[in-house]
C-alpha cells in the first residue's frame, strides 16, 4: 500500500487534491450552467455559487455519508460537496426524470436523502429549523451524526434563524450553523441590515460558540470544520460559523449586480478559493497534477450534459405521482 504524503499544513495530498477536484467541480459546473441556460430553453431559474466554493466543500469533508446537510437556493454546490450523483443533479436541473427528485426539484430543490442532503430551500432561512428538527432526531436516537445548516447572511435576519438556534442550543444538539456571508442580500449590503459587524457575535446571544473564518481559505475552513464537528458528536453543542466570502455573480441569473461598486469584484477574485489553494500548496502538489484534475472535470462535465439530454422528460401526468397517496 502506497505511504499518504503528509503536508505541512495537516492534510494529506490525497485529501487536499479531493478537496480541489470538489472546488473546481463546483466552479466548472456553475459556470457551464449560466452558459446552458443563456442558449437552451431551460425551465426556472438558478442562483450560482461561483466563488463559495471553499466553504461547501471544506465543511463536506469533514462529514461522513450519514451526516446531514440542509441547503439553501444556492445549493448546487452543497450538494455536489456532500456526495450527490453529478449526472442526477444536472438531469435534475434539466427537469428530467432522471434527476435526483425526478425532475420535479429543479435547481432550488435539490435533496438526496441516502447522501444526507435533507434539501436546498428557495425560503431564506428555511433550511434552520429543519437542521433543528434533524438535530433533534440524532439526540433522540442516540447516534453520533451531525448537521450542517448552511445559509446566507440575510437569512440571519429571520425569525427562523433565532427559533432554530435558540432550540439547538437549549438542547445542545449536534448542529453546525454555517453563514455563507458574501455580503448582499440581493442587492442590499449587509451594513444596512445589521448593526454589528459580524453574524458570528450573535453566538453570545445563544450561549454557543460563534467563529469567523476565511471563507475562501478551502485548508482554514476545513480545520474549523474539523473542530467544530468534533465537538458537536462528542454532545457538546451547536456553533454558529461565519464563514466571509463572495459570489461573483448576481443574485440569480437575470440580476446582473450591477449595484456593486467599481473594483470590488476584482478585489475578492484576488481571494478566489481556487487561487488561495494553489497558494498554500505549491510547495506540496505539482502543477501538472492540477491540470490532470481539471481536464478530467470537463470531461465529467460534458457526460453529464449528454446524459440529462437523454433522459425523459416530465409529463404534466407525472406532478401528483409524489403528491398523492391513495
Amino acid at each position: 500500500m502506497a505511504i499518504i504524503q503528509e503536508t505541512e499544513i495537516g492534510i494529506n495530498k490525497e485529501i487536499l487534491l479531493k478537496m480541489y477536484r470538489d472546488m473546481y467541480l463546483i466552479r466548472v459546473f456553475e459556470e457551464t450552467l449560466y452558459y446552458l441556460f443563456l442558449k437552451r430553453n431551460m425551465p426556472g431559474t438558478m442562483h450560482q455559487y461561483t466563488g463559495q466554493e471553499a466553504i461547501a466543500v471544506g465543511f463536506c469533508h469533514s462529514l461522513r455519508k450519514e451526516d446531514y446537510i440542509t441547503s439553501t437556493h444556492r445549493g448546487h454546490g452543497h450538494c455536489l460537496a456532500k456526495g450527490a450523483n453529478l449526472n442526477e443533479v444536472m438531469a435534475e436541473i434539466f427537469s428530467k426524470k432522471t434527476g435526483c427528485n425526478h425532475g420535479m426539484g429543479g435547481s432550488m430543490h435539490l435533496a438526496d436523502y441516502d447522501t444526507g442532503i435533507l434539501g436546498a430551500n428557495g425560503i431564506v432561512g428555511g433550511g434552520i429549523p429543519i437542521a433543528t428538527g434533524a438535530g433533534l432526531s440524532i439526540d433522540l436516537r442516540g447516534t453520533d451524526q451531525v448537521v450542517v445548516c448552511f445559509f446566507g447572511e440575510g437569512a440571519a435576519n429571520t425569525g427562523a434563524f433565532h427559533e432554530g438556534i435558540n432550540l439547538a442550543a437549549v438542547w445542545d444538539l449536534p448542529v453546525i450553523f454555517v453563514c455563507e456571508n458574501n455580503l448582499y442580500q440581493v442587492s442590499t449590503h449587509i451594513s444596512q441590515t445589521m448593526k454589528i459587524p459580524n453574524v458570528a457575535h450573535r453566538a453570545e446571544g445563544y450561549g454557543i460558540k460563534g467563529i469567523v473564518v476565511d471563507g475562501n481559505d478551502v485548508i482554514e475552513v476545513n480545520r474549523i470544520a474539523e473542530e467544530v464537528i468534533t465537538m458537536a458528536r462528542g454532545g457538546k453543542g451547536p456553533t454558529l460559523v461565519e464563514c466571509m466570502t463572495y459570489r461573483y455573480k448576481g443574485h440569480s441569473r437575470f440580476e446582473p449586480g450591477n449595484y456593486r461598486p467599481n473594483g470590488e469584484l476584482s478585489y475578492w477574485q484576488e481571494r478566489d478559493p481556487l487561487k488561495v489553494f494553489r497558494v498554500r500548496v505549491h510547495s506540496h502538489i505539482k502543477e501538472e497534477e492540477l491540470t490532470s484534475i481539471e481536464k478530467d472535470v470537463k470531461e465529467k462535465i460534458e457526460e453529464s450534459i449528454l446524459y440529462a439530454e437523454e433522459g425523459p422528460d416530465i409529463n404534466p401526468e407525472d406532478i401528483s405521482a409524489m403528491v398523492w397517496s391513495i
